[in-house]
């Protein structure tokens, strides 16, 4: 891997000013419990990590960031940030006054991540590659490489939380919901494990995002008001399809609806995903019920595309999950207490399920409410409260 170090050395806010944030920020200005402590930040050129990096500072610790470029393929061209990214996180590291590196994950990302993301799609199911970049690069690759770099524990700007009961051999570490329901970012850390969540540090978990940004403008930082990413990160924001179509074939096919009558042709089964309302190349036909289609089956032995009309078809609502390659923070399956809920997708507030069936790397959930287009690939993420349990990919629903 290519790496590249600059040396940090700029000055924050006074004294009297980082007194006021930390307490803004709901932390004590007197203590420093990172005294001595070598941490190092993923800083990717965003206001959250930024933010973490000076949080962890300010409480003493040794602060080293690390910039991690992880996506080589169109780096020059318009949907590819990490130029301004890079630039924007050596600004933060000088104004903060601490070092900062690069380092290459390209290699890793593309037999890690990007390898699994096409298989998904060419097996018709829709993958989540964040979830799997977190557990193979962020807090696997970026946790050795820091390791190696002497540091006692890695941070992130994401919004979640740690909590830890017992000590030393016997301590056991919690992941738990960021504090802003509206950026919690649990359910795609849910792989992590018990030896990461030991070495990680989370200090955003406590703020809601309007803080964050405001304790950003406090400091004067360059990218205090730089927008949030969104997508894929290898994606950008250039058309999904026409990334797809460099990677994969397209195999055109009919577009049927539950009675097998043909209403169109698509592009390729991996352009498509089910609860999918918009692109579906079948115009503004509204025939029968007058309401629009959604993407329902894929049928990937007669490259066949099914379509319903209205959001709460049958064909959309599931009372049963499976899924596969289930993974427990804690090390096994949670016991079913009747306080579980679970998240189908991101977006969805948690749905109270009965864990069914847990067995090897599968289980079933039953839900009492019907689960609005659960989709294979997706993760199916189970909570007890504000404590994120695991979960794992959804095979299968009915």
């Amino acid at each position: 891997m290519d790496i590249v170090a600059i040396g940090g050395g700029g000055a924050t806010a006074s004294a009297a000013a980082s007194r006021t944030l930390m307490q803004a920020a709901g932390l004590d200005p007197d203590r420093r419990p990172g005294e001595g402590v070598r941490v190092v930040i993923g800083l990717s050129g965003g206001v959250d990590s930024a933010v973490g990096a000076w949080l962890l500072k300010a409480q003493g610790y040794e602060v080293v960031g690390l910039f991690m470029k992880n996506w080589e393929d169109d780096d020059d061209d318009e949907y590819c940030s990490t130029r301004q990214d890079w630039l924007d996180a050596v600004s933060v590291a000088d104004l903060i006054g601490i070092d900062i590196e690069a380092v290459n994950f390209a290699a890793e990302y593309r037999e890690r991540v990007f390898a699994e993301f096409l298989r998904e799609y060419s097996a018709g199911r829709t993958p989540n590659p964040d979830v799997l970049c977190n557990a193979e690069i962020k807090f696997k690759a970026f946790l050795d490489h820091a390791v190696r770099m002497g540091a006692g524990c890695i941070a992130t700007g994401h919004y979640a939380r740690r909590r830890t009961t017992g000590e030393g051999e016997s301590a056991r570490h919690e992941l738990l919901r960021g504090l802003d329901a509206s950026k919690d970012q649990s359910y795609f850390l849910h792989r992590l494990t018990q030896a990461q969540l030991a070495r990680t540090i989370f200090p955003l978990g406590h703020l809601h995002k309007r803080q964050v940004r405001e304790i950003a403008l406090g400091l004067g930082l360059p990218n205090a008001r730089k927008k949030d990413s969104t997508g894929i990160c290898f994606i950008g924001e250039r058309p999904f399809r026409e990334f797809l179509n460099r990677y994969l074939p397209v195999r055109p096919g009919p577009i049927l609806t539950e009675d097998g009558r043909q209403v169109g042709e698509h592009l390729g089964l991996a352009f498509y995903t089910l609860g999918q309302r918009k692109g579906i190349g079948i115009g503004g036909t509204r025939q029968g019920s007058g309401q629009p289609w959604y993407v329902a089956r894929k049928d990937l032995g007669r490259n066949t595309l099914f379509v319903v009309q209205g959001h709460d078809h049958p064909w959309l609502l599931s009372t049963r999950i499976e899924a596969d390659h289930a993974h427990w923070i804690a090390g096994g399956p949670p016991h079913d207490d009747g306080r579980l809920g679970a998240k189908t997708r991101y977006r969805q507030a948690d749905a109270p399920c009965r864990l069914a069936r847990a067995a090897g790397g599968d289980f079933v959930l039953e839900f009492a409410q019907p689960q609005w287009a659960a989709t294979p690939g997706q993760s199916a993420v189970l909570y007890r409260g504000e404590v994120c349990l695991g979960g794992g990919l959804i095979s299968a629903a009915a």
